[in-house]
């Protein structure tokens, strides 16, 4: 029998994705539950496992190229003799135009599911990191034991660089198979095009004026979701914070890893406890009350786009167990090995463009949440003090934009009162 192999979703707003890589290369055999691909969904990177044994006999999309969720990228045969049936069924189906082949492509859809499904993180055979194929193949071949391994791919994976680096090789010396540049997906030649390298596509250099840069994975994500928060009526409400007493609280605590990021999350989702309406979103013609508060911090990617790693629960964690998980979330996130868990579960966002000198900004609503806290930086000022004289006072800028189908202005006043006298007077209790 001969399966198509599909695009799989990888997220629930997940449109087309992007293969990084194949990690195995054509006739090679395939064992069900085996990665068979990674593919670069909205914001990570992800292994696909195959729900069948067999042969990968073609590959209609190859590394670097992109498809629909539920189009065919490739034919697994399950027998050695199905091989040149697989490849003459790919060659039929990559005949009609791309105009005419809508239907045969979104026809099988449904079966996406039934024939690769994303990876879970996963470790086996007595708590061991799971390995690519390839790097099993580089670990057999140099000697080295995957036991003694970190792995550095997707999901914690051991990938072939580990290994290389681990036999003292340089990156590109142990590659098993020359590295081919990849043919434009039409009909798949019976001469490998794929190479066994799991090297993501290097990014394009820098846009030269007068240059059109097509828009990257990361970037159509943040673009479809830019789009559905122009459906949300919003309103903005700014506030004025003193924060001499926090930045003496940072100082203090800077040395033992805390940061900044950390603080300010402590402090909303501390805050936040007090007023659950700003936690909520609209859902359904109803207001949904999270049961958790979740974090949302923009981070912006070195290849273009933004992403939103998630510190979970933020109120229940201490300050130094924040920064840390802060830090990792970033380092991560930056790498592309984020869990969709934790990019896509905020409940509230920061969005601190004051680390850069900004002094005050409007954020865009993310959909799915009823509020996003636009922070500027933090500046002297020359200040009124209440007994009628002049001093100068640290102060930010905060504004933030709210859904006004969930919260409303009064809402959202008392919510930044509450945040300010935190701030303000009694910052310590953030490391309590």
């Amino acid at each position: 029998m001969i399966h198509e192999v599909f695009m799989p979703a990888l997220s629930s707003t997940m449109t087309e994705g992007k293969i990084v890589s194949w990690e195995k290369a054509l006739g090679d055999k395939v064992e069900k539950g085996e990665t068979v691909l990674i593919v670069e969904s909205d914001k990570a990177d992800m292994d696909v496992e195959s729900f069948y044994s067999g042969y990968l006999a073609t590959i209609i999309v190859p590394a670097g190229g992109t498809a629909p969720v539920g189009e065919a990228i490739a034919f697994l045969a399950e027998t050695e003799a199905e091989i040149e049936a697989a490849k003459q069924k790919a060659k039929n189906l990559s005949q009609p135009p791309a105009s005419t082949s809508a239907a045969p492509a979104s026809a099988p859809a449904p079966k996406a599911a039934a024939t690769t499904a994303p990876a879970v993180p996963a470790t086996v055979d007595n708590g061991r990191t799971v390995a690519s194929p390839r790097a099993k193949k580089l670990a057999k071949e140099l000697k080295v034991n995957l036991d003694t391994l970190k792995g550095s791919g997707p999901h914690g994976r051991i990938v072939a660089e580990d290994v290389e680096a681990a036999a003292g090789l340089q990156p590109a010396a142990a590659v098993a198979t020359p590295v081919v540049a990849p043919v434009a997906p039409v009909a798949p030649s019976p001469v490998p095009t794929v190479t066994r390298t799991a090297t993501p596509v290097a990014t394009p250099a820098p846009s030269a004026p007068g240059q059109v840069v097509p828009l990257n994975t990361l970037q159509k994500a943040v673009v479809a979701n830019m789009n559905a928060s122009l459906e949300m009526p919003v309103f903005r409400v700014g506030y004025t914070i003193t924060t001499d007493n926090l930045d003496r609280l940072y100082k203090q605590l800077k040395p033992k890893g805390v940061t900044m990021t950390a603080l300010l999350a402590k402090a909303v989702a501390n805050t936040l406890q007090k007023h659950p309406i700003m936690n909520a979103s609209y859902r359904d013609g109803a207001i949904a009350y999270s049961s958790a508060i979740n974090i949302a911090v923009g981070v912006a990617m070195p290849d273009g786009g933004l992403i939103t790693p998630v510190l979970q629960n933020a109120d229940q964690l201490d300050i130094y167990s924040l920064s840390r998980v802060w830090q990792d979330l970033v380092e991560r996130a930056r790498a592309k090995k984020l869990q969709p868990p934790e990019y896509n579960s905020g409940t509230f966002s920061i969005s601190n463009l004051g680390m850069f000198g900004v002094d005050r900004f409007d954020a865009v609503l993310s959909p799915g949440q009823g509020a996003i806290m636009a922070i500027g930086a933090s500046r002297p000022q020359v200040v009124a003090t209440d007994d009628g004289m002049f001093g100068v006072k640290r102060q930010m800028q905060v504004n933030v934009t709210c859904d006004h189908r969930v919260i409303y202005g009064a809402h959202t006043a008392a919510f930044l009162q509450d945040l300010a006298q935190l701030i303000e007077t009694k910052p310590e209790s953030l490391t309590m």
